[in-house]
């Protein structure tokens, strides 16, 4: 079966516009040309304004495992040990939280990022001081992987003042304006306009007030889960990015939950990736298990962004390995119960697929493209081998409705937890760099020593630390220095007795 397989470099390249005469650019290697023409459709290419844009996976079999290695890019031995060294502090810093918020140090909700670390760290590594990075609820890591040091992360957490926020922000509104991180949002969806606007100001600052650096633009990175990818201000930001041409990445952390409702339950095509070309900009699609497949994909979006080309959306499969929040007893993805709905998707899209072909014509093609995309899309979803046993089926009605059976038997019964789990990302980090000599098990073993000294030490300092006056719970509320908030005096109306007590003249 042929199928779509691009690197990084040639997914995210821009392809020549079909206006004008011009010729359609050369299929790339190891593409065919359906897969390749479906993608050189999306994006709007009759239109003479626009270019056309790609929607691809970067890696669409994961059942070949000599194409997944060649995939792999290379990376320095420095670069390996910084990668692998800011995925154990994202790790140990949320097991630490984790403890700390049962001891009863952390208040309110708290949502951990253990098993997307691949992720924060294949996209914020590769950014710059003054790059920007907007995030969810999920934040902690996100700061972490900016360079906000672990102590004001967890005095953050704590509700002291020596956090990032002073202790008003706590888990879910992390916020650092010398790191750039302009903030955590609570909501769904409402740090994509922020992050919009955070590009369009680094436009204006380049081409207007002409105060770019040497490298080109300053970029924005906005993370969010698939669970706003429903909502409308993912596409107005989408269709404005691409209108100004802006510096953003829009990141898809799709942990395939949103919260307890399943990806594939709540959106009619779950293949978040292919939305970006339907408004001209690249979709990609890259196993965020993967820290190096991630920041290939980073390196060609954020450079292409720093060259005035444009957003990009990228779609990273990833999967968290904790509940929504520390308040989630986690029942909702119990083994045998979860596939269902990825056992019916593929049922239906099989069907479908086979009805639409018999009348036209195609079946085999049919039913080689249907199973081609659940490939493409859902490979670490059902085990590989049931997916290798349709493909390598019989290619007639019966015998592919029955291995498409077959799937949704096994899969009903397949443990999503277990599986994600044998694919955690910093262990597989951690066996590359052994296997490639880019580190020794002992000075691996050095860097947890390192990461966990250091989080132990942010809890002791977070603990030691005082809590905000009282003086401080009307600051950054009123704009007015002299409104509502301080009084004629010059001091806070908190202070006044009277003020608590209702009976204050306002």
């Amino acid at each position: 079966m042929a199928a779509a397989s691009f690197t990084a470099a040639k997914f995210l390249a821009p392809v020549a516009a079909r206006s004008g005469g011009e010729k359609a650019p050369p299929l790339p290697a190891g593409a065919s040309s359906s897969s390749f023409a479906r993608a050189m459709r999306r994006g709007g290419a009759h239109h003479p304004r626009l270019r056309t844009a790609l929607a691809v996976s970067s890696d669409v079999l994961a059942g070949n495992k000599a194409q997944a290695a060649a995939a792999n890019p290379a990376v320095t031995r420095e670069e390996a040990l910084e990668l692998y060294e800011d995925m154990v502090l994202g790790r140990v810093f949320e097991d630490m939280c984790a403890q700390m918020y049962y001891r009863g140090k952390m208040f309110g909700f708290v949502h951990l990022y253990n098993g997307q670390e691949a992720v924060s760290t294949g996209f914020i590594k590769y950014l710059n001081q003054a790059d920007c990075v907007v995030s969810t609820y999920r934040d902690h890591v996100h700061a972490l992987s900016k360079g906000v040091p672990a102590r004001s992360v967890m005095a953050e957490l704590f509700g002291k003042a020596t956090g990032c926020c002073r202790g008003q922000g706590g888990s879910m509104h992390m916020f650092s304006a010398p790191h750039n991180l302009l903030g955590g949002f609570a909501f769904i969806g409402e740090g994509i306009p922020v992050a919009t606007g955070a590009a369009f100001a680094a436009k204006y600052r380049h081409e207007v007030l002409k105060q770019s650096g040497p490298d080109g633009l300053d970029v924005t990175v906005a993370f969010f889960g698939d669970g706003t990818c429903n909502n409308g201000q993912f596409f107005e930001c989408l269709n404005m990015a691409q209108l100004w041409k802006l510096p953003i990445i829009f990141v898809v952390e799709n942990n395939l939950w949103a919260i307890g409702m399943s990806h594939l339950r709540a959106t009619s095509d779950p293949e978040i990736f292919k939305k970006g070309p339907a408004f001209g900009m690249p979709g990609v699609h890259v196993d965020g298990m993967d820290v190096l497949k991630v920041r290939e994909v980073a390196k060609e979006a954020i450079d292409r962004a720093r060259r005035g080309e444009g957003p990009t959306l990228v779609e990273c499969e990833t999967y968290r390995f904790r509940g929504h929040s520390l308040a989630d007893p986690d029942e909702l993805r119990k083994p045998g119960k979860d596939y269902f709905p990825v056992s019916f998707y593929f049922f239906a899209s099989l069907v479908k697929f086979l009805v639409l072909t018999r009348l036209s014509g195609e079946m085999e093609n049919g039913i080689k493209a249907s199973l081609a995309k659940f490939a493409v899309v859902w490979y670490s979803v059902v085990p590989i081998e049931l997916v290798n046993e349709t493909l390598l089926s019989d290619f007639s009605f019966l015998s592919s409705l029955h291995s498409s059976y077959l799937i949704c038997q096994h899969s009903d019964r397949y443990d999503e937890k277990s599986h994600y789990a044998a694919r955690d990302p910093i262990t597989a980090l951690k066996k590359y760099i052994i296997e490639e000599n880019l580190g020794t098990e002992s000075e691996l073993k050095s860097i947890e020593k390192k990461i966990e000294d250091v989080v132990e030490e942010a809890v002791e300092f977070a603990d030691a630390s005082p809590h905000p006056p009282r003086s401080q719970l009307l600051e950054n509320v009123f704009a007015d220095p002299k409104g509502f908030g301080i009084g004629p005096d010059g001091k806070y109306r908190c202070e006044d007795p009277k003020f608590t007590q209702g009976t204050a003249q306002v």
